[in-house]
């Protein structure tokens, strides 16, 4: 017998390596995994020790895209995501208004846009509940805000406004309604609404913190970090209560160019430490399909494309390919947000520049979301050695695809979130859930991969092309192996001797039932590096 466990832990263990083992128990000391097999085996080569049982146990989860600070920050005010209907939001608005007299901006988000029809929600509603105060309400995927009167008239925005080049401002008769998209939701929130104090941002870090675990994500990558956020992070690492994995994705602004570089540099030498990497870009290079802002090959359908034509580019393609070659020789790796097919072959192609200009390196490249990729452009994701990191929630016909997707981009629909082609071309899949735009939940993003259906509508429900559905087994590498490779860490995402002790355990076996089950599954403990940090 060598040196005794601290703890053990028992049940079908999965251990997401290269054969897809299964062992019985996980003997861990300190912050590694120091023996994995049978239980008898496991006992006699670590003796006893704390046990901890589930029905399953797994690696750890790794978020490679979500806002956790940001959905942590929304939680803590006015958090619209759990309601379904629009009273139900206008009486949540006002209670919490009621209940924060002194807070000189009501601030929150949630809300979902398909309940609003195609131009979004009015300041008339929420000057209903709210006349005297700004309001300030991010839609569920953050692509837009709602604002009432008061805040557009604390901003000086009239009727004569002009639009941004990257947004605009949904109009009626009297001028803005209170619906700001892209660009100028964005910036309203930078120039108008109080920033947050890096002791607020503190607390928004630890109440998702503390969520996640809950829900077995012991790292993650935060997509979208101002130099206010990292400071944040930087003050939860440095107090000790930092008890995930951290990468912060800083933000490329797209109103600067090249001379951001130094500035990017100094917060990634000041911010990497302890828990945290800030050693990741995240460029956005176009909006949503939803509101005719994502950057598209073609125009959009009707009048869709008579007012915006083929969307925003934020970034263009000369700019964009010296941004990303400059960064990859410096040593970032960069995330690139791109949903529309201009977009994701203009990241492919920005990769492609680097890689001649740097040669190759183990910067671990990634695009995110890939909503409309073309389909020739899937197989340069592998040549080019770029992660494809996907949010499966998104693969199904839900109200958002079948209300506002689709009369988009017609027939461009039936080749939404290509999951399947992705991994049969060998590409990396790296798997995130973009919280607080959908919920942070795995097994219910994994049944969406699973099935392509809504996973409250059952097997009846439609299906958004099958021929894109994924196994299980590689979802949940998707959100193990997959999203700690590109999160750098080499010491998670599998169960193996010598890796870091970080492991979910669960209630059942997600493989033993039907895929329509998987998403019933519940997390009952949460350990990371060897530390129990949620139930146990």
């Amino acid at each position: 017998m060598g040196e005794r466990a601290d703890i053990i832990v028992t049940g079908d263990v999965y251990t997401v390596d290269a054969a897809r083992s299964w062992a019985k128990a996980v003997a861990i000391r300190g912050d590694r995994i120091v023996a994995v097999g049978t239980e008898p085996d496991v006992r006699e080569r670590v003796g006893s020790a704390e046990v901890i049982s589930g029905a399953c146990v797994v690696p750890g989860f790794q978020d490679a895209h979500i806002h956790a600070a940001f959905a942590g920050r929304i939680r803590r005010h006015c958090n619209l995501d759990d309601l379904h209907t629009i009273p139900d939001y206008l009486d949540r608005i006002a209670a919490h208004a009621a209940a924060h007299p002194d807070d000189a901006w009501i601030v929150g988000g949630g809300w979902y846009t398909p309940l609003f029809g195609d131009h979004g929600p009015h300041r008339r509603l929420l000057d209903a509940v709210v006349p005297d105060r700004p309001v300030y309400l991010m839609n569920t995927d953050t692509h837009a805000a709602w604002v009432n009167t008061k805040a557009l008239e604390l901003a000086g925005i009239t009727a004569d406004t002009p639009d941004p080049w990257d947004g605009y401002f949904v109009r009626d008769a009297e001028g803005p309604t209170g619906c700001l998209q892209e660009g100028t939701a964005y910036t309203f929130w930078s120039d108008h609404v109080p920033a947050d104090s890096t002791e607020d941002w503190m607390a928004s870090i630890c109440v998702a913190q503390q969520f996640l675990h809950a829900l077995g994500i012991t790292a993650w990558q935060d997509a979208w970090v101002r130099p206010d956020l990292l400071a944040g992070y930087r003050a939860v690492d440095d107090a000790g209560e930092l008890t995930a994995r951290v990468v912060t994705a800083l933000w490329w602004d797209r109103h600067r160019g090249i001379e951001q570089l130094d500035e990017l540099v100094e917060q990634r030498d000041w911010g990497t430490t302890g828990r945290i990497d800030a050693g990741t870009i995240k460029i956005m290079l176009d909006g949503c399909p939803e509101s005719a802002t994502g950057s598209m090959l073609a125009p959009y359908e009707g009048h869709f494309g008579e007012e915006h034509g083929r969307g925003i580019q934020f970034v263009e393609e000369n700019v964009l390919r010296e941004a990303v070659t400059r960064l990859d020789g410096l040593g970032f790796q960069i995330h690139q947000h791109a949903l529309g097919d201009r977009a994701f072959r203009s990241a492919l192609d920005a990769v492609e520049a680097a890689r001649a200009a740097n040669g190759w390196n183990d910067a671990r490249h990634h695009i995110a979301h890939l909503q409309l990729p073309d389909p020739a452009d899937i197989p340069r994701l592998r040549a080019l050695g770029v992660a494809a990191n996907i949010q499966p929630l998104w693969a199904c016909p839900d109200p958002g695809i079948e209300t506002l997707t689709r009369p988009r981009v017609g027939d461009r629909a039936e080749r939404l979130y290509p999951i399947g082609d992705v991994v049969r071309s060998g590409a990396v899949l790296a798997m995130g859930s973009d919280w607080p735009i959908s919920t942070p939940n795995v097994f219910e993003e994994m049944q969406v991969a699973v099935t392509r259906q809504v996973v409250v509508d059952g097997p009846d429900a439609p299906v958004l092309d099958p021929t894109q559905r994924i196994t299980f087994a590689e979802a949940l590498a998707g959100f193990t192996r997959g999203s700690a490779y590109v999160n750098h860490d080499d010491d998670a995402g599998t169960i193996a001797e010598g890796m870091r002790a970080d492991l979910a355990i669960l209630d059942r076996n997600p493989f033993a039932g039907s895929v329509y089950e998987i998403a019933d599954t519940k997390v009952t403990a949460t350990i990371a590096a060897g530390r129990v940090v949620a139930g146990g």
